[in-house]
């Protein structure tokens, strides 16, 4: 490992290429480089756009009016947007094809000979999404960024965002290990990644052909993602996609130097630059907040293993780190950054939170009342959540529908609301079942050695850079920090 002297000053005078920039995690990376490191280069911003003028319009509208460049924009003040405009080169492209899309002879021979790192933070990180679109992003888009990067001059760096569940639904310790090309997580090795790309086309072109309309196409898309995820060992389409990933920049990195980060569940910053920041609704979010809102009365989870939630702050602080740590080393590592091994917390924890905030701190309904919410009950296996909510929920349902039918739908408007919060309370929990059921906790000693270098170089960066769960008080976190966040900055009022 690299000595670590100075983070900040190792990231002066670079220039960073970064992908999925308008995304949540990518947001935060791009503030912290900017704040620490005011002398740094450039930060190429790849996005989907058209042409330049409408990849300047989504970094402004997207990234950089964020309430999360507050800090920032009070730090340099008038002069915020021309600092901006300096360090900030937004580059029109796409992932799905060859050469990022970058359409600019000149800006693409530019990166190529002036980029020193690479970020690809790009991802789309829908648990149910189509599976050729998860194939095209988090797979095939991976192995394009990577082919970019072999053709870079001087690059020193590739960083890589994945996520810990590639290790599908294990038990255990899960290991910081490297996943071999065509390696299942049921143990079977069969993957074979163009015939899964030629089974997703085959797919499609047969709904097309069909006449389908678009959303039963989706639908039948999604359906093809899970069950294909299921059938090696994943959860879902996301977690399948991004071992791909994984798998093919492994396989063409060459003595590229690399680092994937794997984070965990992640959710709102804890500290930096500012507590409980968060865009939209993450993976325990939209539960925590359903409860808040009163869709959500119970829930299943297993109350005894942890859920490992990360704050978005640690994370991008371990990328920061680690990149700065290995640039120029022509070895692969891999990082999971998490909590279940350091400082585990658990459902019943946050359930217990959310019921003591959102009673002291009740969300307003439509008509401006504020919601009561009585203390979630966890089901302790997915079959006892089903045949509670089938029992009180699903069978009133058919009840109502049938005497809505018979008085000419008189209960229509409240029979479509029902049924409405019972089909998304179900959606919850089957999405979720690997998650909150995940009897795993994920080995953070590769991370746990990059913490120890820090302390024992005796940096002073220490603090700015952390990424130690330990030092994380969960009922604090979730009372203080990330519920009122999620209320502030996630939640939309209607």
């Amino acid at each position: 490992m690299a000595t670590l002297n100075s983070i900040a000053q190792s990231l002066e005078n670079k220039s960073i290429l970064i992908t999925g920039s308008t995304g949540f995690l990518a947001k935060i990376f791009v503030e912290k480089i900017l704040r620490v490191q005011p002398q740094v280069k450039r930060l190429y911003l790849l996005v989907r756009a058209s042409d330049a003028k409408s990849a300047k319009r989504r970094i402004d509208t997207q990234v950089i009016s964020k309430e999360l460049f507050r800090v920032l924009r009070t730090k340099h003040g008038d002069e915020f947007d021309s600092f901006i405009s300096e360090k900030i080169c937004p580059i029109a492209g796409d992932m799905a094809v060859e050469d990022l899309g970058i359409q600019e002879t000149h800006l693409k021979q530019e990166i190529m000979e002036e980029v020193d790192i690479i970020a690809n933070v790009a991802a789309t990180t829908s648990f149910d999404e189509r599976y050729d679109v998860a194939l095209n992003i988090n797979a095939m888009g991976a192995d394009r960024v990577m082919a970019f990067a072999q053709r870079c001059h001087k690059l020193q760096m590739f960083l890589h965002v994945s996520t810990a569940y590639v290790c599908g639904c294990k038990s255990g310790l899960v290991l910081e290990k490297p996943i071999r090309m065509g390696e299942t997580a049921n143990g079977q090795n069969n993957l074979d990644i163009e015939a899964e790309l030629r089974l997703a086309e085959k797919e499609l072109k047969e709904l097309r052909a069909r006449g389908v309309e678009k959303t039963e196409e989706t639908a039948a898309m999604k359906e093809l993602g899970f069950k294909r995820a299921r059938s090696f060992g994943w959860p879902n389409s996301y977690a399948f996609t991004k071992a791909m990933g994984e798998m093919l920049i492994g396989e063409s990195r060459k003595d590229l130097p690399l680092v994937i980060i794997r984070p965990t569940i992640i959710e709102s910053t804890l500290v930096d630059p500012f507590p409980g920041w968060i865009e939209g609704f993450r993976t325990a979010g939209s539960v925590i907040m359903s409860y808040g809102k009163g869709k959500l009365k119970c829930f299943p989870s297993n109350v005894d293993f942890p859920i490992d939630v990360i704050p978005a702050d640690m994370v991008v602080n371990a990328m920061v780190v680690s990149m700065v740590a290995h640039s120029w080393q022509p070895q692969a590592f891999i990082y999971h950054v998490g909590s279940s091994k350091q400082n585990p917390t658990t459902t019943s924890l946050l359930a217990d939170c959310a019921h003591r905030y959102f009673s002291n701190n009740p969300v307003k309904g439509k008509d401006g009342r504020a919601i009561s919410v009585d203390k979630l009950f966890l089901y302790t296996s997915l079959d006892d959540f089903k045949k509670y909510m089938n029992f009180y929920y699903n069978v009133p349902l058919q009840v109502l529908r049938l005497a809505n039918f018979a008085l000419f739908n008189v209960w229509g408007r409240l029979h479509r609301d029902l049924t409405r919060k019972y089909n998304f309370a179900m959606y919850l929990a089957e999405l979720y079942d690997p998650y909150v059921f995940f009897d795993g906790r994920f080995d953070d000693s590769s991370a746990e050695g990059l913490r120890m270098a820090m302390k024992a170089s005796g940096m002073k960066e220490a603090e700015l850079f952390n990424f130690d769960p330990k030092c994380i008080n969960w009922e604090e976190y979730c009372m203080k920090v990330y519920y009122p966040g999620l209320v502030k900055y996630a939640m939309v009022q209607k």
